[in-house]
């Protein structure tokens, strides 16, 4: 699904990413520990092409295409899609439209906007403008409105924990499985476990708390740090060594 080889990027004069490689396979959910500032939403957005991350070296596949240097709009199209840490409001553009959008281009075509709404309880949020005035909660669930309808290959999360309460969690935990299970959008002629049998959707979820690992099936991880990939192990292995000895541990993985 996706294979990034020595993968080197700068914003602005500064190298922030150093090096990076690894690979997602279809229906793999993967999970990217680290502190702040080591590089783990430039890689997000990186893959999804945003202007600002300058690559200076190696390469992105996806779907076996090389993205590297492909612009935002084609990468949607191919089949990634993206959950931001802090989404912009955009004024004058309901939340409604937005998600229509979303469907037109992604791999279902025309989806039921109001009942994929009502899953989420946003159904009240549709004729508002995109995030403004919206709790963190509420930008959470728009989000995942906007993946549901667009129903992406691969999906990027970017710390889905982050501002959203208890309540807002347990929703949110339990969609982004439904979504990654590959059938929030069900299939007419397909039954629940044939869905869940076939499922090829893949994620990437960076978290720092680890409490969506309470809801996903999480296959493997790694901590990013100072902009390289260490410590490759099962997902909770990590967060509990990290809760015990920190995140200092993981220079000793980079000095090997």
């Amino acid at each position: 699904m996706l294979k990034i080889e020595d993968l080197h990027v700068n914003i602005g004069e500064k190298e922030v990413l150093k090096g990076i490689n690894l690979h997602i396979a279809e229906g793999e959910t993967f999970i990217l520990f680290g502190p702040n500032g080591s590089g783990k939403t430039t890689l997000l957005m990186t893959l999804m092409g945003f202007g600002n991350y300058t690559i200076t070296g190696g390469r992105i596949l996806f779907k076996g295409h090389d993205i590297t240097y492909a612009p935002i709009h084609e990468r949607a199209r191919l089949g990634l899609g993206m959950s931001f840490q802090r989404p912009p409001t955009i004024h004058g553009l309901k939340t409604r439209h937005l998600v229509e959008m979303c469907a037109l281009h992604g791999k279902n075509g025309t989806v039921p906007v109001d009942e994929l709404a009502e899953r989420v309880n946003f159904t009240n949020f549709l004729e508002r403008d995109i995030n403004a005035g919206f709790s963190g909660g509420e930008i959470k669930r728009s989000e995942l409105l906007q993946l549901m309808a667009q129903s992406p290959d691969l999906v990027l999360f970017d710390e889905p924990e982050s501002g959203v309460d208890l309540e807002n969690m347990v929703l949110i935990g339990k969609t982004a499985r439904k979504l990654l299970d590959g059938f929030v959008v069900p299939h007419p002629e397909k039954s629940m476990k044939e869905l869940k049998s076939g499922r090829k959707t893949s994620g990437l979820i960076i978290t720092h708390t680890g409490y969506i690992l309470d809801y996903i099936n999480a296959d493997r991880g790694q901590v990013m740090y100072n902009g390289h990939l260490c410590c490759e192990a099962r997902p909770r292995d990590i967060l509990e060594h990290v809760g015990k000895y920190g995140y200092q541990e993981c220079v000793r993985c980079l000095t090997k």
